[in-house]
């Protein structure tokens, strides 16, 4: 996947500094590796003595997909259909970033969030979604305030269907990652994104991450 290039590096806040703590997202497709990575990015902002914490901002997809199961569906469509399925993720998904944003202000921490409200928009576009559907939703979340960054995670859907199919609980298709992609790819936000190569190792990721954001030299 041929990458843009790259933004100059986001500087941390300074410790003590009176402006709000910087909010972190971490996008991108299924298997692009957000979690592994905002897990490490947090905690490497910890170990460097900055006050930041993990906060997923889930739509639930993959829960009801399990529960789906249970109950001798396929999967969360199959339970609800596509639009409810996405009624619930998007309801789900904003109460999850509203609560992580509470957690922010009160506790002036470095909120270094796995998914952001862009995510919901790029499902809806991946998903069939109807124009209607994606712009309700963006004003709901317009509530929400911009990231101070935004990683998107770019990775080749084959690789991310590998690392999906590894974890052993679900499956996407190569043509749901390609148009899962695609969705990113066209969003009007997409050019404020810092983009980062997440094909490489978790090690590899993690040490790009935190070069963007001043942890490590480049």
């Amino acid at each position: 996947m041929a990458l843009p290039a790259q933004s100059t590096p986001a500087a941390l806040p300074a410790r003590g500094a009176a402006r709000p703590p910087r909010t972190i997202a971490l996008v991108g497709i299924d298997g692009s590796g957000k979690t592994t990575q905002a897990r490490a990015l947090a905690a490497g902002l910890l170990a460097a003595g900055h006050p930041a914490a993990y906060r997923q901002n889930a739509g639930g997809r993959h829960w009801f997909g399990r529960i789906a199961v249970l109950l001798g569906r396929a999967d969360a469509e199959d339970l609800f259909g596509r639009r409810g399925t996405l009624a619930v993720e998007s309801a789900l998904r904003w109460l999850a970033i509203a609560r992580t944003l509470l957690r922010r202000a009160l506790r002036r921490e470095i909120a270094v969030m796995d998914r952001y409200a862009v995510c919901q928009f790029a499902s809806l576009r991946a998903h069939g979604a109807r124009p209607s559907a994606e712009r309700f939703a963006r004003l709901a979340y317009r509530l929400f305030p911009r990231p101070d960054v935004t990683f998107f995670l770019a990775v080749d859907p084959e690789v991310a269907q590998e690392r999906v199919e590894r974890r052993g609980y679900d499956h996407e298709s190569i043509e749901y990652l390609q148009a899962a992609t695609d969705a990113y790819l066209s969003l009007p936000e997409y050019p404020r994104f810092v983009v980062i190569d997440a094909n490489g190792t978790p090690e590899q990721v993690l040490k790009a991450l935190r070069t963007e954001i001043g942890l490590d030299q480049a």
